[in-house]
């Protein structure tokens, strides 16, 4: 059996950059999928609901590739959070979040057109942030860095300066957890070192 080609169904340079740390250079393919379409509670749920929605969008259009879906929430006092969709809705998130934790769901999905098999898994990582004062949540808000992230907040960003600790994956909040997708390869048959280029 071949390798595939790796495909990154996301428009995520986070996601991307993350795969080429480690060896992987992933052909990117972003999804159009309209995740409005999915409403779930459950947040471990949702992430894996819309990782596979953005990978089976893409997959039809690769033959022999292995298609990587993700997708990304933070869950705050059991509420669930993506990106928010302008700079009050970010601020209102900071309020919320300073001096509190979250939980950040990372939803995986390989779609192997090669095998015919699909392989579904999440991780979450708890999130603690410092109390930042409102000039600090303000100043931060203003560089519009949380529009882009899940949570309002880039850990390999400025926003890393709001956090205290993370308790789990790092690279799960930056965008997907590379222990996990070590392990999902082995499930299916491959190693990751035959991605590495």
């Amino acid at each position: 059996m071949g390798t595939p080609t790796f495909v990154l169904a996301s428009a995520s340079t986070a996601r991307r950059r993350l795969l080429q740390n480690v060896g992987i250079q992933p052909f990117v393919c972003a999804s159009d999928f309209d995740e409005s379409q999915v409403q779930i509670e459950n947040p471990a749920e949702l992430v894996q609901t819309l990782a596979l929605r953005k990978a089976q969008t893409v997959a039809p259009n690769f033959q022999s590739a292995l298609v990587m879906g993700c997708d990304s929430v933070l869950a705050i006092n059991g509420e669930i959070h993506g990106k928010p969709a302008n700079q009050e809705e970010a601020r209102q998130r900071w309020l919320m979040m300073r001096g509190n934790y979250g939980e950040l769901f990372t939803g995986h999905v390989f779609i192997d057109n090669l095998q015919k098999q699909n392989l579904v898994k999440y991780q979450v990582t708890k999130v603690y942030f410092t109390s930042a004062s409102l000039a600090e949540i303000d100043a931060y808000v203003a560089t519009e860095e949380p529009l882009k992230c899940a949570g309002a907040f880039a850990l390999e960003g400025k926003g890393s300066v709001f956090v205290e600790k993370i308790e789990g994956c790092y690279s799960n909040v930056v965008g997907l957890s590379l222990p996990l997708l070590r392990l999902m390869l082995a499930e299916m048959g491959y190693s990751i070192a035959d991605f590495w280029n």
